[in-house]
């Protein structure tokens, strides 16, 4: 039997492993909220990418790896489900059997948020396996849960220190909750045809890939482009130490929905717009050396081409 002194010792090796899983996470999947989160300092930038990897492992759960597993529906609601008792009862304990699930709880427990951000996006989640459209109503509902209460997980990761573990500054948490939103509804552009075809959704209501045409892509972009100037004004306002990363975010999102903007739409319905690697390069050096700035726009603007 492993003595109590002992014990004490192995936590932080099993935290410390718990964190290096969610990095893995996140570098493998995402390119663009790696090299942001690489500015952050070290305890910020944990905790982001144990948020990041439950999300992804979540989201997983409901968009394919476990449809190719051969998941039935019903067996994938249950597989989400136990996840969010399992995350649930790690905020509660402090401690997981699943690493993801347990950094994400460390960075819960140290922040200051709970079941109230993680309930709507589970709750988002599971609209995944039941509706296949939205209303407005519903599309509304599942960006909050699935992007918006993440942009405040990720708040709380960046103010904390500050001692308000219940931050609730209006403007930063409007600012959190537009950037999120955006970030989501940017990729529901570039995964129109995805989306659509492969799993048989379509979540702007009454948009599919037959019926998409310049108007509809116009107003979606504007939509995108108002939330990406309600973010801008508050990158200012953020702790010193995440300014930069979410400068950086901030103008991925704004080159992808300029490129977006860019791309007929007959086009987009057929590819996926990207960002290339020298473009996220040349971005990430104009926030370090100051001259990017988080802006609004009153319109959006072109980039490159795609």
């Amino acid at each position: 039997m492993t003595s109590s002194t002992t014990a004490q010792h192995r936590l932080p090796l099993y935290d410390a492993t718990a964190e290096a899983a969610s990095s893995v996470v996140i570098s493998r999947y995402s390119t663009s909220f790696g090299l942001a989160s690489r500015l952050l300092t070290k305890d910020t930038r944990e905790h982001i990418r144990n948020v990041y990897a439950l999300v992804r492992v979540a989201d997983e759960v409901v968009d394919g790896p476990a449809t190719e597993a051969g998941l039935a529906p019903e067996l994938a609601r249950e597989v989400l489900d136990e996840l969010e008792a399992d995350t649930e009862r790690a905020m509660r304990l402090g401690f997981s059997v699943n690493p993801v699930v347990h950094a994400f709880a460390r960075t819960a427990r140290t922040t200051g948020f709970g079941a109230e951000l993680t309930r709507p996006f589970f709750a988002s989640m599971r609209m995944d396996l039941d509706r296949a459209e939205h209303d407005q109503a519903s599309f509304d509902t599942y960006v909050h849960g699935s992007a918006e209460v993440v942009g405040l997980m990720c708040l709380r990761a960046f103010v904390y220190r500050a001692g308000r573990p219940t931050f609730d500054d209006r403007v930063l948490v409007d600012g959190a909750r537009a950037l999120g939103a955006a970030f989501q509804k940017v990729n529901f552009l570039r995964d129109l045809q995805a989306d659509f075809e492969v799993l048989g959704r379509s979540y702007f209501p009454g948009v599919d890939v037959e019926s998409f045409d310049e108007a509809t892509k116009h107003r979606l972009v504007a939509d995108v482009q108002a939330d990406l100037d309600t973010a801008a004004r508050t990158v200012p306002l953020l702790p010193r130490d995440a300014r930069n990363a979410v400068a950086l975010a901030h103008a991925l999102f704004q080159e992808l929905n300029d490129r977006i903007a860019a791309t007929p739409a007959e086009r987009l319905v057929a590819t996926r717009v990207r960002v290339p690697n020298p473009v996220k390069a040349r971005l990430a050096a104009q926030v370090l050396a100051g001259r990017s700035a988080s802006r609004p726009r009153s319109t959006p603007q072109s980039g490159g081409s795609s």
